[in-house]
This record gives structure tokens, sequence and C-alpha cells, in this order.
């Protein structure tokens, strides 16, 4: 077993780079400095893919396992996790999630100058969208379809209308990929296909549910928020401000032993 956190000195532990320079309602990306630079350089190295169709996924947890607050997986995060956020988007060939998670997280394209450039040499300077939907019941007038490039692909099933078919494909690159569903084989093959081997899935749980139901998650990046969620925003509870209250805890020590991580945590 070894101590992680916190680290004495000579003991363990590699300093990646300075401490996040973003507040706590900051954008993905902050300034580029030097040393966010080699930071950013560091974890390119640290999440960087195979040379192969590679799965990974990535989501955020409060200590106590929810996954939303009020909803909306936002809440939870924090400086460093909209960093790696956006250090996954940028190594990613394109971004899958499910039509839930579009409407609820309210997604829109992908935009260059929140990725690291450096990390994307000799790709697009953005990935796209990829919404997989059984029926297709989008708004196709949300931002996620709006113009520029590149064009969001939508995966769908023959369930859904030619009429509607044709409606969004002047709009997206929709892609028919099950007869009436869309397996976790049919969305990787068909992303493959199209040259999409660096695939990152950002949700929703039915969409991981069923990449690893198929044995097809390669790779998980889990952020556990130092917060507890308590049960209150999915029970109905919330404070005067019409949100979530959330008990923000203060990480005291992390072990290691053969894989486990053994967190403790205290609060803030």
């Amino acid at each position: 077993m070894r101590q992680i956190f916190p680290v004495r000195d000579g003991e363990c532990g590699r300093q990646l780079g300075p401490a996040v320079p973003l507040s706590s309602a900051g954008p993905v990306k902050p300034p580029a400095t030097g040393a966010i630079e080699d930071l950013i350089a560091a974890l390119g190295e640290i999440y960087a893919y195979p040379d192969q169709t590679w799965v990974k996924a990535n989501m955020i947890a409060s200590i106590d396992g929810a996954v939303t607050v009020d909803g909306r997986s936002g809440g939870l995060s924090g400086p460093a996790d909209r960093l790696v956020f956006s250090v996954l988007r940028s190594l990613a060939d394109v971004i899958v999630v499910g039509a839930g998670t579009v409407r609820t997280e309210r997604y829109r394209q992908a935009r260059p100058d929140e990725l690291w450039q450096q990390l994307r040499a000799g790709r697009p300077s953005a990935p796209p969208i990829a919404v997989v939907t059984r029926h297709l019941d989008l708004e196709l007038t949300d931002r996620l379809f709006g113009p520029g490039e590149p064009r969001t692909i939508v995966l769908t099933t023959e369930l859904v209308p030619e009429d509607r078919l044709k409606e969004a494909s002047r709009i997206a690159d929709v892609i028919v990929a099950g007869a009436d569903g869309v397996t976790a084989a049919s969305m990787v093959g068909a992303l493959a296909r199209r040259g999409h081997r660096r695939i990152l899935v950002e949700g929703g749980p039915t969409l991981l549910g069923q990449l690893a139901a198929e044995h097809l998650l390669d790779e998980l990046c889990l952020t556990i928020s130092p917060v507890l969620e308590g049960g209150r925003s999915t029970a109905g509870v919330t404070s005067r401000r019409g949100a979530a209250e959330l008990t923000g805890m203060r990480l005291a020590a992390l072990l290691e032993d053969d894989g486990f991580l053994l967190s403790r945590y205290l609060r803030a």
C-alpha cells in the first residue's frame, strides 16, 4: 500500500504542473502559459489513445455516487475536472452522447478555441459530436445542429420515418445503424468506418451500460467530486435558491493497494 495524498518529500507522487488557474465558474480552457503548456503535454501523454480503435468514457460522480445535481453533471465539476474534460475532447476523433444527455446538458458543437490544438496535430480543429437516438426525437433547431464544421453525426434506426431522416440529413450526417436499436457494436463500427477510431463517450448511463454489456468500453476516466449530494436533488429537496445544496468535502488522505483507491474525506 502506498500513500498518494498527502505526499511527503521523496516518497511518491509526481508534480505535473501548477495548480489549474480556473475559477469555479470559469471556462474549460485556461489562458496559455509555459507552465500550462507543460501540464497539457503531460496530461496528453497520460490520456493518450493507443493506435487502434479505442472507446474511452468520461464521467463524474460525487463521493456518495450521484452523477448529477438538479439533473445536470456540471454542478459536480471543478477546475481540474474541466481541464481534463478539455484535454479528453482535444484527443478524441469523435464525441459520443445519448439523446437524453444532449437534451439535459444542452449540448452544442465542440469549438476549436476550447480545445488544445497541440493535441490535434494533423486532424480537424474540433471533433464532431455523434448523437445516438433510436427515434431521432431531437430538436433539429438546437445549437448542436448549427452551421459550421464539423457537422453533427446522428446514429439512428430504421424506425425513423423517411421524411424525418431527410430533414435531419440537411443539417447533420445521418447514419442508420440498426433496425430497432443502435447497439454499441454498430455505433463503434459505424464511427470507425468513418475514420473515427479515438472515441470519447460522455454519457449518459444507458449508453455507458450498453458499451460495458457488450465489452466495448476500453477505458473509463472517472472524476470523484469531493461533495456529498445526499440524494436531495433527486428527491426534489432544493435550497431557497432553487438548486440542491451540496456538502463540500476535503480530501484528507488517499491510499492505494493493488489497484484499490482508499480515500478519506472530511467536511470542508
